[in-house]
């Protein structure tokens, strides 16, 4: 049976001026494309002429919280981070269908919209969580070209598939928690090991993020299976997770391997599912390996 989840008007969505202002505080430009109807906003870390890297963030988390990530990658690549539609600054999905606008498919359509509308050259695709399943289906696509592609921490969960280990009810409840007025301490107490600005900007940011978005994108985790695409990613491709996640288990790595055999498996010790809020330097490191290896096979 079909799953039915109710629009949400965009008014819902807020940003305070704090969270503004964090714009400030970020060394990117904002930039601006077209998908279809749906304007996207993306953080260019530059430089212009560096190999572009395409950062696909989670589920709850627009593109200013990867600001961490991003902005020590310079050296090595030219970051840019999507507000994936109903996220940050970007758009909803047309009210028309809000289930099938966040599905694979529309997500997919926007990663390569973007590649399209600011001519990003065989870009290396990063994606996190969600971002790591909407990277996954655009390099089995093809269609883009990616120079490669790196998952991190994707949702095995599925049809036939254990639950995506974090229920629709706890994202709802922190997403009312952040539309109500919290703070980063409040934050700290479901995720004490972030670092202290991480915390804030998930305080400040996450009423950005629209309820149908996330509803409907928690569906797709039991609906849409990952080893659909998982198989069909061209080499050269990483899988980096956490040593502790819940939703990469050391099962799923071991099947993760056996289904797509040119890919590189990377574990970050003692890191869950957020892998590089929960170890921040060892996840950069392994990440910044992933990076090099690919700039030079460019």
């Amino acid at each position: 049976m079909a799953t039915t989840i109710p629009a949400e008007s965009p008014a819902l969505r807020t940003l305070g001026q704090p969270a503004l202002a964090d714009l400030g505080t970020v060394p990117a430009t904002s930039c601006w494309v077209r998908s279809g109807p749906v304007r996207l906003h993306l953080l260019d870390y530059g430089p212009v002429d560096g190999i572009p890297l395409l950062v696909l963030p989670g589920i709850t988390s627009p593109a200013v919280t990867m600001d961490f990530v991003a902005r020590e990658l310079t050296d090595l690549v030219r970051p840019l981070v999507l507000d994936v539609r109903g996220r940050g600054l970007s758009d909803n999905a047309p009210a028309t269908d809000p289930l099938c606008g966040y599905d694979l498919a529309s997500y997919a359509t926007d990663v390569e919209a973007a590649v399209a509308g600011l001519g990003l050259h065989r870009p290396i695709l990063l994606g996190h969580s969600m971002g790591a399943r909407i990277a996954a289906r655009v390099a089995a696509s093809g269609r883009c070209e990616p120079r490669g592609t790196v998952l991190v921490d994707p949702p095995l969960s599925g049809p036939g598939r254990g639950a995506y280990p974090t229920t629709l009810e706890a994202f709802l409840g922190q997403l009312d928690q952040a539309r109500g007025g919290t703070d980063a301490d409040e934050v700290a107490r479901s995720w004490p090991r972030w670092p202290r600005r991480e915390q804030e900007l998930r305080a400040r940011w996450l009423s950005s993020c629209s309820r149908t978005a996330i509803a409907a994108t928690h569906a797709g985790f039991e609906s849409e299976d990952f080893f659909t695409d998982w198989p069909q990613v061209p080499a050269p491709a990483f899988l980096v997770h956490g040593g502790d996640s819940p939703v990469v288990t050391a099962a799923g790595a071991a099947e993760a391997a056996e289904a797509n055999p040119s890919a590189e498996l990377v574990e970050v010790p003692e890191a869950g599912h957020m892998v590089f809020w929960d170890q921040p330097g060892t996840a950069m490191a392994a990440l910044r390996d992933v990076l090099r290896k690919l700039a030079v096979g460019s």
